[in-house]
C-alpha cells in the first residue's frame, strides 16, 4: 500500500505577532501583503484576478474552495496581483469549465496559498483588531517564525503607496467585446445602443467584466494607463470618461486628481471603486482607511433620495470622507451609503454631468442590482452630445428610482 506524500508546510504570519500553521498551494514562495477577508460565496477566481487585491493578502470567509477550478473565461485580468490567498478547505475541481485546478493555476502565477488554517479565527482577529500586515511563506526554507513576523511588521501595508502604478496597462488599447452569451463567447449582442460613443477608460486595475458591460451599451471603448494626461486624453476627442476600480490608497496615485480634474470640467465623467474616490479627491475631498475595509458580494448600499437598498459587490480598504466633501465648496451631492457603518457609496454633482459610485455594479463575482448604471451612464453621455445640460445628480437619482427591482425598500 503506498503512502499520500504530506502536502509541504505553509505559515501565515501576522504584524501582531499572531500564527497560522497549514499546508501550502500554489507557488512555493513568500508572499507580503495587508491580510483581508471576503466574504463572497462564489467567484474565487474572479476575485484572485481582480487587480484591487494588489498588496493584500486574500483570505477567504467560504470554507469549501477550488471545486469548480479555474478556467481563461473568468479571469478579470491579465494575471493574480493578490501577495497571496488563505483558505479552510482546497478542494480539487469538478466541473466541466475546469480547465486548471486552482492550486496550478496559483503555482503557475507565483502566488502562493495557504489551507488547512482556522479562517474563522484569522477574520476575527482582523475584525476585531482591524486590518494588519501578514507574511505568507510556502517554502520550507523560509518559516521562521520571529523572522515573518519581524518581516510583517517592517512592511508599510496600503496606506501611501501607489499601487495603480504596479497594475495599470503598459499601453492604450482598444476592447470591443461584450458579455459572456453562454457557449458562444463574447459575442455582438442585438439591440446596443447607437450611435457609438466614444469612451476613454482610465485604468487605475480595471476589471474585464466593466468594460464589457461599457461595450454593452455601446461604447466605443479605448483604454488607457493611470499616468495618462488629460491633454492626452482630451487630443483622444472622447464623448465621455471613466475612472475605473483599482488596489490601495487613492490619495497616493500620482498626479491623477489634476488630471480628473481638469477632465471633469467638460466632459462627462462616471467613477466606480478606486475610480470614486479618485473623482472625489478631485472635487476636493479626502479620503480615509477603514478599519478592515469592505470585500464581498452582500454589502448594502442605500440610495439616499428613494431608501431603496440595492445588495452590493464590494472590494475597498479606503472611503470618501463625507464632511470633506461638504466642506470643499463644490456643490456635491452624497447619494449612497453603506448601510452598515454609513460610509459613502456614492457621489454625484450637481451642476455637471459626473458621478460615481463605491461599490462594483458590474459584480462578477456578486450581485446584479445595481447594474443599471451602465446604461445610465450611457443616458448622461448621450444627453450631454446633445447639448442638453444634465447633472449627475440628475442620472444617479433617475437610477435608483427607476432600476425597476434594483432592491428591496
Amino acid at each position: 500500500m503506498s503512502r499520500r506524500t504530506p502536502p509541504p508546510p505553509a505559515c501565515l504570519a501576522l504584524a501582531d505577532g499572531t500564527l497560522y500553521r497549514g499546508h501550502a498551494f500554489g507557488a512555493k514562495t513568500v508572499g507580503v501583503g495587508e491580510v483581508c477577508f471576503n466574504t463572497s460565496l462564489t467567484g474565487y477566481q474572479e476575485i484572485v484576478t481582480d487587480p484591487s487585491y494588489a498588496g493584500q493578502i486574500v483570505a477567504m470567509t467560504y470554507p469549501q474552495i477550488g471545486n469548480v477550478g479555474t478556467n481563461p473565461e473568468d479571469e478579470e485580468s491579465r494575471r493574480p496581483f493578490l501577495s497571496g490567498f488563505v483558505v479552510k478547505e482546497l478542494f480539487a475541481p469538478s466541473n466541466f469549465r475546469s480547465t486548471e485546478p486552482l492550486d496550478t493555476y496559483l503555482e503557475r502565477h507565483g502566488v502562493p496559498g495557504i489551507a488547512g488554517i482556522d479562517t474563522r479565527a484569522l477574520v476575527r482577529r482582523i475584525r476585531d483588531g482591524g486590518a494588519q500586515v501578514g507574511v505568507l511563506s510556502t517554502d520550507p526554507a523560509q518559516q521562521d517564525e520571529a523572522d515573518l513576523v519581524a518581516r510583517a511588521r517592517a512592511d508599510r501595508g496600503l496606506d501611501g503607496v501607489d499601487l495603480a502604478a504596479t497594475v495599470t496597462t503598459d499601453e492604450a488599447y482598444g476592447w470591443s467585446d461584450g458579455r459572456w452569451s453562454g457557449v458562444e463567447g463574447q459575442v455582438p449582442r442585438p439591440g446596443r445602443p447607437t450611435p457609438a460613443r466614444k469612451l476613454v477608460a482610465y485604468d487605475f486595475g480595471i476589471k474585464r467584466n466593466i468594460l464589457r458591460l461599457l461595450v454593452e451599451q455601446g461604447f466605443d471603448v479605448e483604454v488607457v494607463p493611470a499616468t495618462t494626461s488629460a491633454e492626452d486624453v482630451l487630443a483622444r476627442e472622447p464623448d465621455a470618461v471613466f475612472l475605473s476600480n483599482g488596489p490601495g490608497d487613492p490619495a497616493a496615485v500620482a498626479g491623477v486628481q489634476e488630471n480628473v480634474r481638469a477632465l471633469s470640467e467638460t466632459k462627462p465623467v462616471f467613477g466606480i471603486c478606486l475610480g470614486h474616490q479618485i473623482l472625489g479627491l478631485a472635487l476636493g475631498g479626502r479620503t480615509v482607511k477603514l478599519k478592515f475595509g469592505h470585500h464581498g458580494g452582500n454589502q448594502p448600499g442605500q440610495d439616499l433620495a428613494t431608501k431603496k437598498v440595492a445588495i452590493c459587490a464590494e472590494n475597498h480598504g479606503f472611503a470618501v470622507d463625507a464632511d470633506s466633501l461638504r466642506a470643499a465648496g463644490e456643490p456635491v451631492r452624497i447619494t449612497h451609503v453603506n448601510l452598515n457603518d454609513g460610509t459613502v457609496e456614492g457621489l454625484a454633482h450637481e451642476t455637471r454631468p459626473l458621478f460615481s459610485v463605491q461599490y462594483h455594479p458590474e459584480a462578477s463575482p456578486g450581485p446584479h442590482d445595481a447594474a443599471y448604471f451602465f446604461g445610465r451612464f450611457r443616458e448622461m453621455v448621450d444627453r450631454h452630445v446633445a447639448g442638453e445640460p444634465v447633472t449627475g445628480a440628475q442620472i444617479a437619482a433617475g437610477a435608483a428610482s427607476q432600476a425597476g427591482g434594483a432592491g428591496a425598500q
